[in-house]
């Protein structure tokens, strides 16, 4: 299944780049470069949803529409998609 939650990517103070996702609680990542904090970003809310799923009940929160995300000066979102694929059941 792929499922994609939009990150919000900024500049820190100490120069990296951070990417957070609004929706998925506490769930973030850095890299020295845009392009390292998106494939960082990338494998956090890949583990993130692979942990949530595992769950009981696997509920996913709902997704933020981009243009409803508030942005402040220097703010990019990029949309991160992840795919998992489920194997229970299937004969491989």
């Amino acid at each position: 299944m792929k499922f994609t939650y939009p990150a919000i990517i900024k500049k820190t103070e100490k120069g990296s780049w951070q990417a957070v996702f609004p929706d998925l609680e506490c769930c973030m990542a850095e890299g020295d470069t845009i392009e390292e904090a998106v494939e960082r970003a990338n494998e956090a809310a890949y583990d993130w949803i692979s942990l949530e799923l595992s769950e009981d009940e696997g509920q996913l929160p709902a997704v933020t529409d981009v243009r409803d995300l508030e942005l402040e000066e220097g703010e990019v979102v990029r949309n991160i998609c992840v795919n998992i694929r489920f194997t229970d059941g299937w004969d491989e």
